[in-house]
């Protein structure tokens, strides 16, 4: 049940001048950032603490969020990383056996400012047609100064996402007797990636974004996985040319999302902005070896251009738009877009995982 109706009014800001009106919740003020929306209908706790919603806010098209409040179990970060979010509906009495709190709340404490009550139905649409575009979410009154936001909002723009959201230092997680030893290059990693890890027997090692390639060598790592993370990436030259050193470590990579596209780049390859981006847990990827369509997690707005890599071979394609979706190069270098690890959202793909710790254990056995 929502009962917002007594909040304080809050306002949706377009850069093309759109104003949608509704109420406020989390933290009152102004925020600006992209807008883009995202279509799963549930996991609006994991979505809020992926870092690859650095610097965007967040629309979700289901109408009714926060039903069954926030855990913290199901945190993807530590951190809120948007600029902000937009509901329909924003369950304040919520019912489940492992609430700890209401979404609301949640919001508060992280500082995020937030909108309910305006038709969402309709802001998709309009990006849909007309593409993601800046935003602003205000609890100020917002027509006296539209021009003045106005400028701010189109002035904005994503910078140094994958500086902001990275660790700063190595970070070791051990698990049970372990089999493997994986680097994990943090772009803004999503915590399912590295429990995917540690429950198939790999300690798991986070590096900072920008951690030489030299160095990774030096330290006898089996593996070596690159997460998702924010931003465009073909602004990240210093970690594509980092990246280019990777083949010559003759051990396994696996890439996901942001480390799919930051690979590509390092291989000559190159990458454009999608008009409304691939957010949600219902998109058709069509693995090309065997014929089958996974239903597969993805929250990205940027695609690799497969047609322009050099090498590799395209191995996955969205069955919606036909964009790349997964590229192996070789036998022990692979990436895709979509999440494998997806939480919440499909496990079909996370067959993945097992196959790079195949080849893990085929390097190690000299086959």
């Amino acid at each position: 049940m929502d009962l917002l109706e007594n909040r304080k009014k809050a306002y949706l800001l377009l850069e093309d001048g759109t104003v949608y009106e509704g109420v406020s919740i989390g933290t009152e003020g102004t925020t600006i950032g992209e807008v883009v929306f995202t279509t799963g209908m549930t996991a609006y706790e994991e979505t809020l603490t992926d870092p690859s919603y650095y610097g965007q806010i967040i629309t979700q098209t289901f109408p009714l969020i926060g039903n069954y409040g926030v855990n913290f179990e199901d945190v993807e970060s530590e951190w809120v990383y948007a600029k902000g979010y937009i509901v329909r509906e924003c369950c304040e009495h919520p019912n489940n056996f492992r609430c700890n709190h209401t979404l609301d709340w949640f919001l508060k404490k992280q500082n995020v400012i937030g909108i309910a009550h305006i038709d969402t139905r309709a802001l998709t649409r309009r990006i849909r047609e007309q593409g993601v575009m800046n935003g602003a979410i205000t609890t100020d009154e917002v027509f006296t100064k539209k021009d003045i936001l106005l400028e701010q909002i189109r002035n904005f723009s994503i910078r140094d996402a994958v500086k902001n959201v990275t660790i700063s230092g190595p970070k070791v997680y051990h698990c049970e007797n372990p089999r493997f030893r994986v680097a994990l290059y943090d772009f803004g990693y999503k915590r399912n990636i590295r429990r995917s890890l540690l429950n198939r027997q790999c300690e798991v090692t986070i590096l900072p974004a920008r951690m030489p390639v030299a160095q990774v060598k030096e330290m006898g790592f089996d593996g070596i996985m690159l997460s998702n993370g924010p931003g465009d990436p073909a602004e990240a030259v210093d970690i594509i040319e980092n990246l280019k050193g990777l083949p010559a470590l003759g051990i396994p990579v696996f890439g996901i999302c942001l480390g799919h596209q930051l690979l590509a780049l390092a291989h000559g390859g190159k990458t454009a902005k999608l008009k409304y981006g691939h957010r949600g847990a219902n998109q058709p990827v069509i693995d090309l070896e065997t014929g089958r369509t996974y239903v597969t997690s993805q929250n990205h707005g940027y695609e690799v251009l497969g047609n322009t890599l050099p090498t590799g071979e395209v191995t996955h394609l969205n069955a919606n738009d036909q964009s790349c979706e997964g590229v192996r190069y070789g036998e022990d270098m692979f990436t895709v877009q979509f999440h494998p690890e997806a939480c919440g959202g499909p496990t079909d793909t996370s067959f993945l995982f097992d196959r790079f710790v195949n080849r893990m254990q085929c390097r190690k056995e000299g086959c």
